[in-house]
């Protein structure tokens, strides 16, 4: 048996076995070599980006009494401001009187189970999360359910103002199962079919959740998209397998703001949290972009009052018929609570809504001021460091404790702080000045949609003219120097 020794090479590989030519030694010193050079680590420059990891234990860094109580803060306080943050501030003009339909893939491919427990289940919880932040932040806008399943498009929830109905009819779609093929044209016709009353001065959007590949359209689909464009209804897409081209045509004409820099009318989910981060950007009115929405004009709208019960006029809200239920004008159902229409006194059961006899819009003052706020949105608040810490020592909003500036202000910063957690605790409104802990940070730009601080100004009288010169001099200055304090 002839000898084989020098047909193996320990622990070669295939570029190696590219430099070998025969069987000597000088080849086999070579191939050690080479093998020697292989084996040293790559540089991190050459490393893909599925080869790099993250890990979170990595971030976490002792204080000086061994302590990692303030590296974890400071990562709570990032993943809380990450996602605030990244919304835009600037005040925009926007269509605060949305039409929305929302349309859900429920064919076969929401079966997969890359979103626990799968994908049909995650959408349904994500859908009423989305449902109620959607009229939470537009409370003066309607919104309507499509499915996709079978080759066709089933209404789920007609277009109304009703967050319960649209839930109830969501959560019911539990007791089903995906099944069949999406047809992406049929829940577009539908969903144009639906908006094609909706008034000019509002705007018509429609959403899609898409998990399949394909989609089995009975026709040619570019036709429904080029009437889509023609009606100014504006489409967003949240994938949740890989992008499709035909989606990405639809948003792409139907969509002004659309455009390969900037493609966030069209999104794939990567995980759980990032799927809703893609549906919550849904909640926030769009800019105007058509020049003939932005030209001011006058809407009709009634404001009516609670009514215990009875049939018509304005009654009082206690009244000898209070206990008596009667027939409401949208439902055809006996309720005892309601409101009477300010034009028509036909009775409705819930606002917004638009009178089902006359036709006007019927809101409360409070859903008109709490869709104010996407018009003119309260600013970011800066970071304050440790140097200009000593001008407060409770947050002003809830009156919680801030740690105390250390002694050694040079190295309290700290090599490996996070990105976007103030190293003072400290979260400073840009026109009042006033300083506040990261909890009132968050519910004063998601809940509040405003500033403590300024809301707490008290205006001087006028003062004389010499005075108003003084005291011009001195806000000057002040001005300056808090704009010292806050760069």
């Amino acid at each position: 048996m002839p000898d084989s020794d020098d047909d193996y090479i320990e622990a070669s590989s295939g570029d190696e076995r590219k430099g070998a030519k025969g069987r000597t030694g000088t080849t086999r010193t070579t191939t050690t070599t080479t093998s020697t050079a292989a084996a040293a680590p790559a540089p991190a420059a050459n490393k893909e980006r599925w080869e790099e990891i993250h890990r979170s234990w990595d971030q976490v860094v002792e204080g000086a009494d061994g302590s990692i109580t303030h590296s974890l803060v400071n990562l709570l306080e990032t993943s809380r401001r990450h996602r605030r943050t990244l919304r835009d501030a600037t005040p925009l003009q926007r269509g605060i009187i949305r039409h929305m339909i929302l349309v859900i893939d429920l064919s076969t491919a929401m079966a997969e189970k890359d979103f626990r427990p799968t994908r049909y289940l995650v959408t349904l919880r994500y859908a009423v999360e989305f449902i109620r932040e959607f009229f939470e932040q537009n409370p003066i806008s309607q919104l309507g359910v499509i499915g996709m399943r079978d080759g066709v498009a089933e209404m789920v929830s007609e277009v109304g103002g009703n967050v319960v109905e649209h839930v109830a009819k969501v959560k019911a779609l539990r007791g089903g199962e995906p099944k069949g093929t999406p047809s992406l044209q049929n829940a577009l016709d539908m969903a144009r079919a639906s908006l094609f009353h909706a008034p000019s001065h509002g705007t018509r959007e429609v959403l899609i959740i898409f998990a399949a590949l394909h989609s089995s359209d009975p026709g040619d689909i570019h036709t429904t998209i080029d009437a889509l464009a023609a009606s100014h209804i504006v489409c967003r897409v949240v994938g949740l397998a890989a992008q499709v081209a035909v989606c990405r045509e639809l948003v792409r004409r139907t969509n002004p703001s659309f455009s390969a820099a900037d493609p966030s009318a069209y999104g794939v989910a990567m995980h759980e949290q990032h799927y809703r981060e893609l549906l919550m950007e849904a909640t926030i009115p769009p800019v105007t972009h058509n020049n003939k929405s932005s030209v001011a004009s006058l809407l009709m709208m009634g404001f009516p009052s609670r009514t215990g019960g009875g049939g018509g006029g304005n009654t009082a809200i206690v009244d000898a018929d209070a206990g008596r239920p009667s027939f409401c004008a949208c439902h055809g159902k006996p309720v005892r609570g309601g409101y009477n229409c300010s034009r028509c006194t036909s009775k409705v059961c819930q606002l917004p809504a638009d009178c089902p006899t006359c036709g006007l819009t019927l809101i409360l003052s409070t859903h008109l001021a709490r869709s104010y706020h996407h018009l003119f949105p309260l600013k970011n608040w800066v970071e304050v460091p440790w140097k200009f810490a000593y001008k407060s020592t409770h947050c002003f909003g809830c009156q919680s404790p801030f740690p105390p500036p250390p002694a050694n202000l040079e190295n309290s910063n700290g090599p490996n702080r996070p990105a976007g957690a103030s190293i003072s605790s400290r979260y400073a409104c840009p026109k009042c000045r006033k300083h506040f802990c990261v909890d009132c940070d968050i519910f004063a730009h998601e809940a509040l949609h405003n500033c403590p601080g300024c809301l707490s100004t008290v205006k001087e009288p006028p003062a004389s003219s010499a005075q108003n010169g003084e005291a011009r001099k001195t806000h000057r200055s002040q001005e300056s120097v808090d704009r010292m304090v806050i760069d």
